[in-house]
């Protein structure tokens, strides 16, 4: 019966000392967090690194707002609280136990001012506790934030991470950033070499980074690995900058076929040198942007379905502006090519006045949805989705123009009509109408390619402006009316282009561009995929 009681007795004991032992460990943090709020930058940034050292996840929050100016100190008692403005009171959250703590007037209390420094401090002690997170993604946030910000202080908390990380790829970034921290610390010459290793093996510019600032106060043999390593990421970086530059070239030849392929439609069939094609881009963007205002207004929820949207819109809208131009204007004056210039480049004026007038000459926003923002890491380079979906976007264009030329009734006699018009007439084909809604489809296309480019350049009146020249350079160089011609000339430019910029700059690249094309069309003047018919011939 004694031992019972005894046993009773310690049971009671032992969880009375549960929230005792609980009681302490806040009040620990409290103590430390209410120092945050006294001393020099120096003493509050020593203080940072010691609350990080306790590993309490519990402080993230803290520090999460104090990086965001939240962190406030009450001048009577020098308590720190987080804080919410609301008017001219605060509404007070207590700062470990994050429970409401009240209102107080803005005059008793004072905001914690954070410089760079500071700044770099939480972002490193942020890192450290949550290490421990048991979010994967959180954990995965923190290693690459501990990498790039690397601390001494929070090298004892890397080791235990990493010795509790069962996640393979995490454990990795985790030893990275275990290796960036140690070459700022006293460890051994022997753990350097093996954390410039390491970094080393990481390949990227961050770790071209860490290296090269860790080789001003390095010596003998740390000194030579680390001169050998920078070496070799700088030629593995040099290959990939190479890619790097492809890739762009790439993404603007597909920027380019989108802005030329609806060109190289009426030029091909109709001979039409139509200067309000531009235009027709930039209707097709500002389109995308009432839609977006329309949706942001009523319709929020939609917004990241507002380009889908806006496709068919400015597809309509445009097609049958171009319609209006073609039946209105320019099938007055086939065969005179000089006048159709003159009489499109009027209309051009007139469009970009009347854009002016309704939405002013200033730049308009319009915004990428959830699925065209940010981007990611391939070896050495970066993608950015909404580039890569534009490239994904002008090959569906292509491919959907490509299949109703050549599978539809409609794109049947867009071909006899190009090749040769006399003949397709006398066969029963309404060559005026095919005329019509040819430009009307080549004005469409502007204005979906339009939608595309309001993702990656300024929505303003001169939008069109700065394609319709490369646009017909693309035309002109692979072959009027050829869309694999088309394809070709701005796929190679685009890339040519890229390649040439970080040599010659973006001016000097252009010019030398025109006049390869200008030498070219010396001695090919119908262009890389010239058509092929009598009329075309003649």
């Amino acid at each position: 019966m004694y031992r019972a009681i005894k046993i009773l007795m310690l049971i009671i004991c032992l969880i009375m000392l549960v929230p005792v032992s609980e009681s302490w460990a806040d009040q620990n943090n409290r103590l430390g967090i209410n120092a945050l709020g006294q001393g020099n930058f120096s003493q509050v940034a020593d203080k940072i690194a010691e609350l990080s050292r306790t590993g309490d996840i519990a402080l993230v929050p803290v520090f999460e707002a104090m990086a965001a100016g939240d962190l406030y100190v009450r001048k009577a008692d020098k308590t720190v609280f987080v804080v919410k403005e609301n008017g001219s009171e605060l509404n007070l959250s207590d700062a470990v136990t994050g429970a409401s703590a009240g209102q107080g007037a803005k005059a008793d209390f004072e905001r914690i001012k954070v410089n760079n420094s500071l700044r770099r401090a939480v972002k490193t002690a942020i890192g450290a506790l949550t290490l421990l997170s048991p979010d994967r993604e959180i954990r995965l946030r923190a290693a690459s934030s501990v990498f790039s910000s690397p601390s001494t202080d929070a090298l004892e908390l890397i080791e235990t991470a990493i010795t509790n990380e069962k996640d393979t790829y995490i454990k990795s970034v985790m030893e990275q950033a275990r290796a960036a921290a140690i070459l700022k610390s006293d460890r051994s010459l022997d753990d350097k070499r093996a954390a410039v290793k390491t970094i080393g093996e990481r390949g990227d510019r961050d770790a071209l980074g860490i290296l090269s600032a860790a080789q001003a106060n390095a010596d003998g043999e740390l000194r030579t690995d680390i001169d050998n390593t920078i070496t070799a990421l700088q030629s593995a970086q040099a290959l990939w900058d190479v890619g790097q530059n492809v890739w762009y070239g790439l993404s603007l030849g597909s920027v380019l076929l989108l802005a030329a392929i609806g060109l190289a439609i009426t030029f091909g069939v109709m001979g039409i040198i139509n200067m309000a094609h531009g235009e027709m881009v930039m209707l097709g963007a500002y389109t995308t942007f009432m839609v977006q205002e329309i949706i942001r207004s009523s319709y929020p929820h939609l917004f990241d379905w507002s380009l889908i949207i806006a496709l068919p819109v400015a597809f309509a809208i445009t097609g049958v502006i171009g319609l209006i131009i073609e039946r209105g204007i320019i099938r007055f004056l086939y065969g005179r090519p000089l006048e159709t210039l003159l009489a499109t480049w009027g209309v051009s004026l007139i469009l970009q006045q009347g854009v002016r007038s309704i939405f002013g000459p200033s730049n308009r926003e319009v915004g990428n949805p959830s699925w065209m923002s940010g981007g990611f890491e391939l070896g050495g380079m970066t993608l950015t989705y909404n580039r890569m979906w534009i490239v994904v976007f002008a090959a569906g264009v292509f491919l959907t123009l490509l299949f109703v030329l050549k599978r539809s009734r409609f794109g049947l006699q867009m071909r006899a009509v190009t090749q040769n018009r006399r003949m397709a007439s006398s066969m029963g084909i309404k060559t005026p109408w095919v005329d019509a809604f040819t430009f009307a489809l080549g004005s469409g296309i502007a204005g979906i390619a339009g939608v595309a480019l309001s993702q990656i350049d300024n929505v303003s009146p001169n939008l069109g402006q700065s394609y319709i020249i490369d646009s017909f350079m693309v035309v002109v160089f692979g072959g009027v009316g050829n869309l694999w011609g088309t394809l070709v000339g701005a796929l190679s430019l685009g890339v040519v282009n890229k390649l040439l910029e970080p040599y010659t700059g973006a001016v000097l690249g252009k010019i030398l561009i025109l006049v390869l094309i200008i030498l070219f069309i010396q001695r090919r003047p119908r262009g890389l995929f010239a058509l092929k018919g009598r009329a075309v011939e003649a």
